[in-house]
């Protein structure tokens, strides 16, 4: 009996944290929040991957300053938010940010690219984490998004797929023969346990 009780307690425990494995406020529960007033702070969890896959090289060199800007004018709290690199295990950058660049992805200046960038469906209050990617499934193909790099260059891409894919899923961070993409990712409504992604291809200037 006891036996039975400790697998049941082990089995809970293993369901708790996988609910709460992308990092938001409320991300546990099983109903989804008002848009405008989440009640819980986000816990201390991995958001995004750790890191992209290792480049054998960098094609084309951009500023120095790798810090991104990001707009997305379709969500009603991207425009012009700072979006710095790192890691998807440096929690303090995903509760200080509205998203995160990860470390290891590429650059909008290079070549067959794919910037990949995570943020929080809930986020954190009185930061610019918080709502931030809530309304990331408002968007649709043909929406706008903008990044611009450190010397004030602007790059435009157009929203073309959305993605739902497993946490573990690293595949997404690779880039696409051909293609120079951003990739947009926080987790699933209304029970947190997937990651969606939309991806949206550089446009010629």
């Amino acid at each position: 009996m006891r036996l039975r009780k400790m697998v049941l307690l082990l089995a809970a425990l293993a369901l708790v944290v996988s609910l709460a494995a992308c990092g938001s406020s409320g991300q546990g529960q099983k109903e989804q929040p008002k848009k405008e007033e989440p009640k819980k702070e986000a816990p201390n969890k991995q958001v995004a991957p750790k890191k992209g896959p290792e480049k054998k090289k960098e094609t084309a060199k951009g500023p120095e300053d790798r810090t991104l800007k990001l707009t997305i004018p379709a969500l009603r709290r991207i425009e012009d938010d700072t979006i710095p690199t790192g890691k998807g295990t440096r929690m303090k950058l995903f509760r200080d940010y509205a998203a995160v660049h990860i470390a290891g992805t590429d650059f909008p200046w290079e070549e067959n690219s794919n910037v990949y960038i995570a943020g929080h469906r809930l986020g954190f209050k009185n930061t610019d984490s918080w709502l931030a990617f809530y309304d990331l499934e408002d968007l649709k193909k043909g929406d706008k998004v903008y990044l611009t790099d450190a010397n004030g260059k602007k790059y435009t891409y157009k929203v073309y797929q959305k993605k739902i894919v497993e946490p573990t899923d690293l595949s997404v961070l690779k880039p696409i023969k051909g293609k120079r993409i951003v990739s947009l990712q926080t987790c699933t409504l209304p029970d947190y346990t997937k990651r969606v992604i939309y991806r949206a291809e550089l446009q010629k200037s």
